[in-house]
């Protein structure tokens, strides 16, 4: 038996050494110690050795094995660096290849304006805050001066959620929370997105808002005149001209559409402006008392005015888009233009 062992050994040893491969090596090993093993038949029969020559024999079958399983390791980690070596030769990186190059972005041209917008007014010395989405009808249209019987809460218009809860209509919603805890003098802004039942070519279900508001105690629609000319100037270019129309909300009296001069024509006309030479962005107007007096302001001691800014209108007007709508397609190459 002590010949045969030896003579295990001596062939496990050739065949480890003339493995191939990982598969190849397992196979060895399972000849050799496998359960149906050349070596572990040997040991099988261990009981047919004599009782004297069995302390003999087991060290000898201990030494094949651990002389097996030694080879079979090194083999093993062979294979192993092998494999790591091919990896890596095949995963490198050369550094000098010249970039192939990577395709950049670009800020969306609604949130492009969005952002000039909100630097022109805190440059103004405005400060912005936010508000929910989700709004109840009280601060939506109630502490706005909006009577149940106003159109403006048609259901047509408004996503209503229950009653008394709708996704709010206008960032309006914010300057009510706000006239409630700030105390006057303040100026602040309110941008974000608004929701109204509404999809054509120049509207959309989602859109952005940016209104502001301006409390003191002298306050008048000459101050808010200045400052919108200022920011329309900014905004749209130094050569436009702005125009205040009278119109109505309910939450200022007087209240005003603003125009400016179409920065496409230049106020010459033609199918951005519809051949009018002017362009409608805004509404605005001094604060109704009646808002001041819901809130809880001296409205006889303050005085205030508002504007509200459509977003997607001007981007729409300096990006000359037509439609609306192309703005959310998310069409690479109408975005790609936008750069």
């Amino acid at each position: 038996m002590e010949q045969e062992l030896l003579l295990i050994k001596e062939n496990a040893l050739k065949d480890i050494k003339g493995a191939l491969d990982a598969k190849s090596l397992s196979d060895v090993k399972v000849k050799y110690l496998g359960k149906a093993g050349e070596l572990t038949a040997v040991l099988r029969n261990m009981r047919s050795v004599a009782p004297e020559d069995r302390p003999k024999i087991g060290s000898i079958v201990n030494e094949v094995r651990t002389c097996i399983e030694e080879a079979l390791s090194q083999k093993e980690k062979a294979f192993e660096r092998e494999a790591l070596s091919a990896k890596l030769q095949g995963e490198k990186i050369d550094i000098t290849e010249p970039s192939k190059g990577q395709e950049k972005g670009s800020i969306h041209p609604i949130m492009s304006v969005l952002d000039e917008l909100i630097d022109i007014c805190v440059d103004m010395g405005f400060t912005v805050v936010e508000g929910p989405e989700v709004e109840s009808d009280y601060y939506n249209f109630e502490a706005m001066n909006t009577p149940k019987n106003h159109p403006a809460r048609d259901m047509q218009d408004s996503f209503y959620i229950t009653e008394n809860i709708l996704l709010r209509t206008q960032t309006s919603a914010v300057q009510s929370r706000e006239l409630e805890t700030r105390k006057p003098p303040f100026k602040i802004i309110a941008p974000g997105k608004t929701y109204r039942n509404d999809s054509d070519s120049t509207h959309s279900p989602v859109f952005h808002q940016l209104e502001g508001l301006v409390v003191d105690e002298n306050v008048s629609m000459a101050d808010l005149k200045i400052m919108l000319s200022e920011m329309m100037r900014r905004l749209y270019g130094e050569g436009t001209k702005v125009r205040f129309r009278p119109s109505y909300f309910p939450f200022t009296e007087p209240s005003v559409e603003v125009d400016v001069s179409c920065p496409n024509c230049h106020g010459q006309g033609c199918k951005t402006c519809k051949g009018t030479g002017f362009l409608e962005i805004l509404g605005a107007g001094v604060v109704n008392p009646k808002v001041f007096e819901i809130a809880g302001i001296d409205s006889k001691k303050y005085k205030g005015f508002a504007f509200g800014i459509g977003i997607e209108r001007s981007a729409m007007v300096l990006n000359s888009v037509p439609d609306l709508r192309t703005m959310y397609r998310n069409d690479v190459r109408f975005l790609n233009q936008m750069k």
